[in-house]
């Protein structure tokens, strides 16, 4: 008896460690918030982000260049992908964010950046982020958050195409840029004023 009970403990204790070991369960989310060295350096801030990936969507050219989508004519928008870990942020966490860093009320526009390219949008995933977006846009609205009404487009994720690489962690490798420290800057103070619950410590 005493020896099927340590036989027991001890295939508790491996299925304990096996599920310990194994890494967490990662989710998507697709953003656009204007120029996406700016919404990128918001979300590396942020616990429970794993990787932010600047990137082109919701276009009808394949495999976009930045020149291309820069001239407004591919229809994509800069955008960012996000894998996350929704055990530690939810969905509605980083949407807060998102409302919170760029102006959702001006079409096709962000401050001096003008074109559909910098429009703003979520591009969901499932039913649940579009769900989840379409309530806290609501929201936001019906509080009059904003001065004027919000018009993020809420888009079913199609292909997100990966910016060239010297695009990749710009604000981190670019400290001096100027557009950077207009910019980028003020968003990511605000992130780590307003959401400081939320930023990452000592990583």
């Amino acid at each position: 008896m005493n020896r099927r009970f340590a036989c027991l403990a001890l295939g508790a204790l491996a299925m304990m460690s096996s599920a310990a070991a194994d890494p967490p369960r990662l989710a998507k989310a697709t953003f656009a918030g204007g120029c996406f060295w700016c919404t990128e350096a918001v979300y590396a801030e942020l616990k429970g982000v794993k990787s932010v990936t600047s990137g082109y969507i919701g276009g009808k050219v394949p495999n976009p260049t930045y020149k291309d989508v820069c001239t407004g004519l591919t229809g994509h928008a800069e955008a960012i992908e996000i894998e996350y870990d929704p055990a530690v942020v939810s969905f509605e966490k980083l949407l807060e964010v998102f409302f919170a860093t760029h102006d959702p009320t001006t079409l096709n526009r962000q401050g001096a950046d003008v074109g559909t390219q910098y429009r703003s949008g979520v591009f969901y995933h499932d039913d649940e982020q579009k769900r989840i977006a379409e309530q806290v846009i609501a929201k936001l609205d019906g509080a009059k958050v904003f001065p004027g009404k919000i018009v993020t487009e809420v888009t079913k994720a199609s292909i997100f195409y990966p910016a060239e690489g010297y695009h990749q962690d710009y604000f981190a490798k670019n400290p001096g840029d100027r557009y950077c420290n207009a910019v980028a800057a003020p968003k990511v103070a605000k992130v780590r004023k307003v959401f400081k619950d939320l930023v990452k410590q000592g990583e």
